[in-house]
């Protein structure tokens, strides 16, 4: 199906940078993904909590939500992004 022809379901919400990583790894595992409110998640960057005016959703369509549920999990398994670690 289409993913026109879906409804759209939020996976994640972050910063740009953040919500993009998203995107390209549901890309990259063949799952249909975009973002929204890219335009005003740039122009106020979130600072704090993720509920908070300046995060960007991503969204998936209905029928790819558990795979990208596993995808989502894998992103916060693995170090996080731009975090120091002293080794």
């Amino acid at each position: 199906m289409d993913l026109k022809e879906q409804k759209p379901i939020q996976v994640f919400l972050g910063t740009s940078w953040q919500a993009d990583q998203i995107k390209n790894m549901l890309m990259d595992n063949e799952i249909e993904a975009f973002l929204g409110d890219e335009i005003w998640g740039t122009d106020a960057p979130m600072q704090q909590a993720n509920d908070i005016a300046g995060g960007v959703n991503v969204y998936v369509g209905s029928d790819s939500i558990e795979d990208a549920k596993i995808v989502v999990e894998r992103y916060y398994e693995e170090d996080m992004p731009g975090e120091y670690r002293d080794t």
